[in-house]
């Protein structure tokens, strides 16, 4: 029986060598079917912002009219112009509300474990024009900062990729945006690097465009938010006509 199992042993020595050695498989968090159906997109994602709440820091409010699946695998977030809305309170002012718009969040979090990592992916049709913010982005759960804009358009005919430490320490990457009626791939590598901080990598259309680190990221637990927020910081006045942000191929997997 013993010689029986040393060969058994010596036999399955190499496949678990083998298996030892091979690279560890990603596992999907949110699959690219997310924006197929109204349900899909409802099995991961909540309307408004994922903290709650309908406002944030600029001058459209967010609701679930303003999200649609616009053709299957594709989400649009229409921003409408309005007028007699409540004023918002963002950082203890008061914010004109212009717009109806919309936002969701994906309701898991996500953390970037010790050793570990994360991808977010997709293709993204988004405006530049003046007064108009979509963005695609990770922010602290607990607290602020960690920030990451994977992709952000704050109407100046321009993309940016930005990480902050705090809000005055901060890294950020802007790109010119050209033909802004297509869509373009955006993908997002979040990887610990020391137990304690986060590399980030951004890319568009399969180049690499920035590398960043986020100081004390690795173990926060992340909100997602694709949102397209109006005028504040992207400048106003904004459009006068309804302004689109469209989101196909999410994907968010581990590394």
């Amino acid at each position: 029986m013993a010689m029986i199992s040393n060969i058994v042993a010596a036999l399955l020595l190499p496949t678990l060598l083998n298996a030892a050695l091979l690279p560890k498989r990603a596992t999907t968090l949110i699959p690219s079917t997310v924006f197929d159906s109204t349900s899909n997109l409802e099995q991961f994602f909540t309307y408004n912002y994922p903290w709650g709440g309908d406002t944030h820091n600029g001058g459209a409010r967010m609701d679930k009219a303003h999200v649609s699946i616009s053709s299957p695998g594709t989400l649009t977030l229409t921003a409408q112009p309005v007028k007699g809305q409540k004023p918002a309170t963002h950082g203890g002012k008061q914010i004109a509300i212009n717009y109806l718009s919309g936002a969701v969040g994906a309701k898991q979090h996500f953390t970037v474990p010790v050793g570990g990592g994360l991808v977010f992916s997709g293709s993204f049709q988004a405006t530049t024009t003046k007064g108009t913010w979509p963005a695609f982005w990770l922010t602290a759960v607990n607290g602020w900062p960690p920030e990451i804009d994977m992709a952000e358009w704050k109407g100046s005919g321009k993309i940016s990729f930005n990480t902050f430490n705090t809000s005055s320490v901060l890294s950020w990457k802007d790109v010119t945006y050209t033909n802004a009626t297509q869509f373009h791939d955006i993908k997002c590598e979040v990887k610990d690097v020391n137990g304690k901080d986060t590399q980030v990598k951004f890319w568009m259309d399969g180049a690499l465009q920035a590398t960043h680190v986020g100081k004390d990221y690795t173990n926060k637990p992340f909100y997602l938010v694709i949102n397209l927020q109006m005028e504040g910081s992207s400048g106003s006045p904004g459009p006068t006509t309804n302004t689109t942000y469209s989101v196909k191929n999410l994907e968010v997997t581990t590394l």
